[in-house]
């Protein structure tokens, strides 16, 4: 019996030795990371019979267990996911509107200064200390949109950086997990009948580590081997095979990078909309909100030069030329080339580029256009609109978005494609183009002075000035519109050498319509052109409606500098809503929204992940309270059984000396 005695008390021995030990683990990773709070599972052992009756034997721990919850820690998985996501969106987001409110406001500010010395220019035109001050300007305004323009490139590297960074420790993770999964696995060779829970506690803080880059799915086999997928179910752990996320540089846009899985048997590419996490939020950054934004900047920095160089145009500088472009022309070739980008993957030799035929229409939109074997499929990539812009052959193609789309060599094979990037590079290669303040063209060469006589409402407005030194040479000419009979309107133009004209009829448009007309009349030699709006009409034959057109040169004539003032105020962005400084402030409200939105989502966001967290910590978490209460309790146990071990030594010791 006191053998028996014996057994059971080094069972409650041993037993509460690994209880202690098992708090005492518990107690130790208190502060471990990703640690799963561990438990010795005692079972009593089987007892013996003795005189009809069953005598207990002991007892032994069955097993080590973990606890662990699936279901709380899935939960918590797929919170890491979303709040990795939220957080990085936050942050680059937070990166891009600091942009648009610094650099955004020195546009804002350039742009002011600038009008505010053509102002000047337009109230003292022979001024040329205050023309070189417009051209001083001029010259900062370019530099700041380039400024914003590096910016973003800076932003877009530093996403870019960021991809490759979070890609090579998921290729990491990815080999970390493959190892824990050989070892598992040998494990299980050994015949060990527990489970290795720190192995399977180091996995699953790997595991949740990798959750924070992007979603994460696990499904484990009898052996406990985990295959591990990530986004919308790519294999990155098959079993004891790692494999590798790889950054691949993009096509016809090497800064597009996306990722790939790769293997020994090849590669598989990811798809960037389904990722998650860190990795699905700086490309959804990158490819959307970034690339919104320089296409917004891009346009404006379009429009500004287009209607600056426009107004130029118009006018007549101090030597009486015809005024230069202020700014980058943007058609230029490099301009036009750099719209179009082609993938090396086109069979297919045609090469094109893009010309802007009315700003007013480009939108801040990226397009695809497609050859399927008959015609020109182009898609607006923020719409999905598909318009068919016919055959190859053509040269130059149309759209309703203010750009032409031109062939300028080669012929496409069927499937082949472009990128058409309308604003592309617009802010980016900005420049002056002038350095001599007597170049802009502040002065109008002709005007048109109504005759005192007139009695209608109607007018003529110049709106096209083609040459302005050609138009001065055909001065003066005048132009005459009678009604007779009442309904009936005729038009005639007297040339310098006072030749009249046959009667033109014409009819008078409804407003807000006007009548374009050209001058000299035929459309091919026409040096510019006026506009007759209203109802200009004399009362008999001998009283027409007279309007006297007239050379204008002068340097005190600033009025083309007043023209140009005038186009700061002027609805020219985005169908003609929008005027500079408002297309700048839209674009920085956007960015400032989506910042503020994406901070309160990273702040739910954390929220709940702290929620997830939580419920799973009052499963798998350590309660240093409730570790001491058991260690005390175990080491009671452990006494008690010391105590059993000790009497059972009397007996035997009694025995020993009753049979001596």
């Amino acid at each position: 019996m006191s053998f028996n005695l014996y057994q059971t008390g080094v069972s409650g021995l041993l037993s509460s030795q690994q209880q202690l030990a098992t708090t005492g683990h518990n107690i130790a990773n208190v502060n471990t990371e990703g640690y799963n709070r561990q438990r010795a599972e005692q079972t009593t052992l089987s007892g013996d019979s003795f005189g009809g009756n069953f005598l207990g034997s002991g007892t032994y721990v069955d097993d080590i267990t973990r606890l662990y919850n699936k279901f709380s820690y899935k939960e918590q998985l797929l919170n890491s996911t979303n709040l990795g996501e939220s957080n990085a969106l936050h942050a680059s987001l937070t990166q891009l509107n600091e942009i648009m409110s610094t650099s955004g406001n020195q546009v804002s500010s350039s742009i002011d200064r600038f009008y505010t010395a053509i102002n000047s220019i337009a109230d003292n035109p022979s001024d040329l200390g205050l023309r070189n001050i417009a051209l001083t300007q001029a010259g900062i305004l370019a530099s700041d949109l380039q400024s914003i323009s590096k910016n973003f490139d800076q932003l877009e590297n530093s996403t870019n950086n960021e991809i490759n960074q979070v890609a090579s420790k998921i290729t990491e993770i990815s080999h970390e997990l493959a190892k824990i999964n050989e070892s598992i696995l040998q494990n299980k060779g050994f015949g060990a009948a527990g489970q290795p829970n720190d192995l399977l506690d180091k996995r699953d803080q790997l595991i949740t580590e990798l959750s924070q880059f992007t979603s994460v799915n696990t499904v484990s086999d009898k052996n406990g081997v985990m295959t591990v997928m990530i986004g919308s179910g790519a294999t990155l752990v098959a079993g004891l095979t790692p494999l590798s996320v790889n950054v691949v540089a993009g096509d016809p846009d090497p800064n597009k990078t996306s990722l790939e899985i790769a293997g020994a048997n090849g590669s598989v590419a990811l798809s960037q909309k389904t990722l998650g996490g860190q990795l699905g939020a700086k490309f959804a950054f990158r490819d959307n909100y970034l690339d919104q934004t320089r296409r917004d900047i891009d346009r404006l920095a379009m429009a500004i030069s287009e209607t600056l160089n426009a107004s130029q145009a118009d006018g007549l500088d101090l030597n009486q030329i015809q005024g230069a472009n202020l700014f980058t022309d943007i058609n230029s070739p490099t301009l036009m080339a750099s719209r179009v980008l082609t993938p090396a993957s086109n069979a297919g030799s045609l090469t094109a580029e893009v010309s802007i035929s009315d700003i007013s229409l480009v939108p801040a939109d990226e397009f695809q256009i497609t050859f399927d074997g008959a015609n020109y499929q182009m898609r607006n990539m923020t719409t999905g609109t598909v318009d068919n812009l016919g055959a190859p052959g053509s040269g130059t193609y149309t759209t309703a978005y203010g750009f032409e789309f031109v062939e300028t060599g080669g012929a496409p094979s069927a499937n082949d494609s472009f990128v058409i990037r309308p604003t592309e590079n617009s802010a980016a290669l900005i420049e002056a183009q002038i350095t001599d303040g007597a170049a802009i063209a502040a002065a109008t060469p002709v005007a048109i002075r109504p005759s005192d006589n007139n009695v209608s409402p109607g007018k003529i407005e110049i709106v096209n000035m083609i040459d302005p030194v050609a138009a001065r040479a055909e001065m003066p000419m005048r132009i005459d519109i009678l009604e007779n009979p009442v309904g009936v309107f005729n038009y005639t133009i007297t040339d310098k050498l006072g030749v009249t004209s046959a009667p033109i009829p014409y009819t008078p448009p409804t407003p807000p319509a006007t009548f374009t007309v050209d001058l000299p009349p035929a459309p091919a030699t026409a040096q510019f052109q006026v506009n007759i709006s209203g109802t200009p009409s004399g009362s008999a034959p001998n009283a027409p409606e007279q309007f006297f057109i007239e050379d204008a040169y002068g340097i005190g004539n600033g009025s083309n500098a007043v023209d140009m003032a005038l186009t700061q105020e002027q609805g020219i962005i985005n169908g003609g809503r929008e005027s500079f400084s408002k297309s700048l402030g839209v674009s920085t409200a956007n960015v400032g929204s989506k910042a503020a939105s994406a901070e309160l989502v990273a702040d739910t966001a954390q929220a709940l992940f702290t929620q997830a967290y939580n419920r799973n910590q009052e499963t798998s978490g350590v309660n240093l309270d409730e570790e001491a209460a058991n260690l005390l309790r175990f080491q009671q146990a452990y006494q008690a059984a010391s105590q059993i071990i000790s009497t059972a030594n009397t007996i035997f010791d009694t025995l020993l000396a009753v049979a001596r």
